[in-house]
């Protein structure tokens, strides 16, 4: 085991991360810093300095890290309408980049020498976490416990924390969490439990963020979405905040039943993984910025977005934010907003989001020409006719080569 003076480690303040900083203690015989971000999770997060003091930390970071999160990251990540394998809106993903970013900057600034987190060995967070630390300090020593430690099970793992004092805030001591959960200001996720089989219907009651589309109101929720290239900038005319933002459509969102996944995904380490999701502000994001870009994007500039957009999605899912890849595609994506600007009518109901109407001042939708009308000559009919033929052309070749 190579020497480490001192581990910065992303601390949530659960029983895994508390045992980890006891751990780390023993094992490498290190000193502790712990790092706590909020990042949307709608938990306290001051809790955890708490929790950290009493085992003996010195050093405690909590951060709010809302604002950054969705303005520099989820946005970006939106203007790209990005979504993998057609499904996952990418919640976990996204937010990985941001959290291994501040554990990098605190090491440098507190002169650690290693970093750590909780990932297990079996999951995407492990890459996550450690490709984006290794592009920001290529030095850096990662420490993965997960992948060193025997404590494999929830039992062994409370039976540590007993044996060391540490405190389970869980009322129902030993008794298995149902699900693995992460939250962020994009969505909530579940993995484990029933659903761990992917022929189980999650139970009703697992949901935490949103009601059953059967549930909620017979009345629509309607809204009024303001851009400036790519970014939403107001909704129903008061100017918002990134954050706020996506805090305001979690929560209308939620209450109209809007943004439950249910996905079987392929995992970048290899096997497949059943999930559950609740993506509310994220829904309602993707619908209304691809009705925006429907009015003032070019159309081949928005096919050549599309084409590229599942692989931009796949850098971000298997953890390659940071890379020159993605970095190119960013700029080439930020270039196709120049002119997303505008506004979205959409209603929310019962589990639905309806684009209902779109607007812009810099809209490329040519009503004189689009017109089913009379368009006083704005459109000469007769010009489909040479359209036609020329592309036409290499059929009509093909066709009479091949009798």
């Amino acid at each position: 085991m190579s020497q480490v003076n001192k581990v910065v480690l992303a601390y949530s303040g659960g029983l895994d991360t508390s045992i980890i900083a006891k751990w780390l203690t023993d094992e490498y015989g290190c000193e502790v810093v712990t790092f706590t971000a909020d990042i949307g999770q709608g938990e306290e997060v001051e809790p955890a300095r708490a929790k950290a003091e009493a085992m003996g930390i010195k050093e405690i970071y909590i951060e709010d890290l809302r604002e950054e999160f969705a303005k520099d990251f989820v946005f970006p990540m939106m203007r790209a309408n990005a979504i993998y394998e057609g499904e996952y809106r990418l919640g976990t993903s996204i937010a990985r980049p941001l959290i291994s970013k501040r554990l990098v900057e605190i090491a440098k600034e507190v002169g650690a020498d290693a970093i750590a987190h909780g990932a297990t060995g079996k999951g995407n967070d492990q890459v996550r976490f450690e490709l984006a630390a290794y592009a920001l300090m290529p030095d850096v020593k990662v420490i993965a416990p997960w992948r060193e430690w025997d404590l494999l099970s929830r039992e062994k793992l409370m039976a540590y924390a007993e044996e060391h004092d540490i405190a389970i805030d869980n009322k129902k001591k030993g008794k298995k969490s149902p699900y693995s959960m992460d939250a962020n200001l994009l969505h909530i996720s579940y993995e484990g439990g029933v659903i761990e089989d992917p022929a189980n219907e999650p139970e009703e009651d697992m949901w935490m963020w949103t009601v059953s589309p059967e549930n909620a109101p017979d009345e629509p929720t309607y809204l009024d979405i303001g851009y400036e290239k790519g970014d939403i900038v107001s909704i129903n005319g008061e100017a918002m905040s990134a954050a706020t933002v996506m805090e305001y459509l979690n929560k209308v969102g939620g209450e109209n039943g809007v943004g439950r996944d249910d996905i079987v995904e392929n995992r970048f380490v290899g096997m497949k993984a059943r999930g559950c999701y609740e993506t509310p502000a994220g829904t309602i994001m993707l619908k209304a910025h691809r009705a925006m870009e429907s009015l003032t994007l070019d159309r081949n500039a928005a096919h050549l977005k599309d084409d590229l957009m599942p692989r931009y999605a796949e850098m971000i899912y298997n953890g390659f934010w940071f890379s020159p890849e993605r970095e190119m595609l960013q700029t080439l994506i930020d270039q196709s907003q120049e002119f997303v600007t505008g506004s979205v009518r959409l209603k929310l109901y019962k589990g639905n989001v309806v684009i209902v109407g779109r607007s812009s001042d810099v809209s490329l939708f040519d009503e004189e020409i689009a017109t089913f009308d009379e368009d006083d000559g704005a459109y000469n009919h007769k010009d489909a006719e040479g359209f036609i033929k020329l592309n036409a052309l290499r059929l009509r070749i093909a066709a009479k080569k091949r009798k």
